[in-house]
């Protein structure tokens, strides 16, 4: 048996990305005990950068293990209960999910849809919650299937004047876009590194305002073998141990419950991101991600290709290409990645072999990486105008 030996790749796609150099160094270094005082202060150290990556004054702000569905199963199946009204605006695979991972809680699901390539309008969204009266309001801020990106303020304050819990899945958007947990009153986020923040999938940032953690604690069964004399049981039990919210942000928190063992290597990759995105500042990196997505529509755009999706509301880092009549979309795949060892995504659904996606994300959202990818598409394509479309933005 040999060890293994990964290809040398640029992934262009929607996700995963390239990950940053100093983030597989910053996952290179050996572990601590998870209880070691050197190991908390790094947990505690992580919550603050998260914090400023999520724009949030939130003390529940920390780490799901697992990857960034980890994080979204986490909030929904620690929010609702059986029963409970949700509501999710799909425009996109992941609203999808979220709906799907909400009847596996046993919740009333409700949902109201656009077509792909479009996204909600605020009237159409608040004529939903007054109809519906949910619970709880889940929906995506940027779907790498369509890749488009939903506004969130007036769903925001739609939410808090209704009184209806919001959660937001910002995995594929975080980093690279706006966003603002407490200015739009978001009751929970969740993410990824694997996107925008430039590290590799496994594990999800989350962030619970005061309200949601005072339900989801109102829920608070802690497992026999760890539990104290202090600890009594109420209201539902959350119905996942390990995605069981009310213990985690215990585990997390000053009491340090012994719920599970930290991914330890993963936590140093996290802390790494958001401390490079912190360095940058999230300003600057949202622009970063401006200028290099615009640039690689130009470029698609320079090589006379089509651009699917409302493009006012499309995503920095990732854009869809439609792919041109007589084109064959997985040879072009395929000789991207056989040739150049240059990745691309397709896409799922109703856009499954009908558009590419390429993204220019965390570590990969700058000007080489763009270049280079559009240069190999001229070359695949057999058509050229994308290269120096591309730099016209950059001059």
């Amino acid at each position: 048996m040999t060890a293994l030996d990964p290809p040398r790749r640029l992934l262009m796609g929607p996700g995963p990305i390239t990950a940053d150099p100093r983030v597989l160094q910053a996952m290179s270094k050996q572990l601590v005990g998870q209880f070691d005082p050197w190991m908390t202060a790094a947990m505690n150290d992580t919550m603050a950068l998260y914090r400023q990556v999520f724009r949030t004054a939130n003390e529940q702000t920390f780490l799901v293990d697992g990857t960034s569905r980890a994080g979204i199963e986490a909030a929904l199946v620690s929010l609702i209960e059986p029963g409970d009204r949700v509501l999710v605006p799909v425009f996109g695979r992941f609203g999808h999910l979220l709906a799907e991972i909400s009847e596996r809680c046993r919740a009333e699901v409700h949902t109201i849809e656009v077509p792909w390539g479009e996204v909600f309008e605020p009237d159409a969204v608040e004529a939903a919650v007054r109809d519906v009266r949910p619970k709880v309001l889940a929906i995506v801020q940027g779907d790498t299937s369509t890749t488009m990106c939903q506004p969130l303020a007036d769903i925001g304050e739609i939410c808090r004047r209704h009184d209806v819990l919001l959660y937001c899945d910002a995995t594929a958007s975080i980093g690279g876009n706006e966003f603002e947990t407490d200015a739009w009153g978001l009751d929970i986020a969740t993410a990824g590194l694997q996107k925008c923040l430039g590290g590799p999938s496994g594990s999800a940032p989350i962030t619970i305002s005061p309200r949601a953690a005072d339900l989801i604690n109102a829920r608070k069964h802690v497992e026999a073998g760890i539990r104290d004399d202090s600890d009594t049981d109420v209201g539902t039990r959350i119905a996942s141990n390990y995605f069981d919210l009310a213990q985690v942000m215990d585990y997390w928190g000053p009491r340090r419950l012994n719920h599970h063992t930290e991914a330890t290597t993963m936590l140093y990759g996290a802390h790494e991101c958001a401390r490079l995105l912190v360095e940058e500042g999230l300003d600057t990196a949202i622009a970063r991600h401006e200028l290099h997505g615009r640039a690689m529509l130009a470029g698609v755009r320079g090589l006379g290709l089509e651009v699917f999706g409302d493009v006012e509301h499309k995503m920095h880092n990732v854009v869809a290409v439609e792919i041109p009549d007589g084109v064959d979309g997985d040879r072009v795949r395929a000789e991207l990645l056989d040739d150049f060892g240059i990745e691309i995504g397709t896409s799922f659904g109703p856009l499954h072999g009908r558009v590419w996606r390429i993204g220019t994300m965390g570590y990969n959202a700058r000007s080489e990486a763009v270049l280079t990818t559009l240069d190999a598409l001229e070359k695949v394509l057999g058509r050229g105008g994308g290269v120096a479309a591309a730099q016209e933005v950059y001059a």
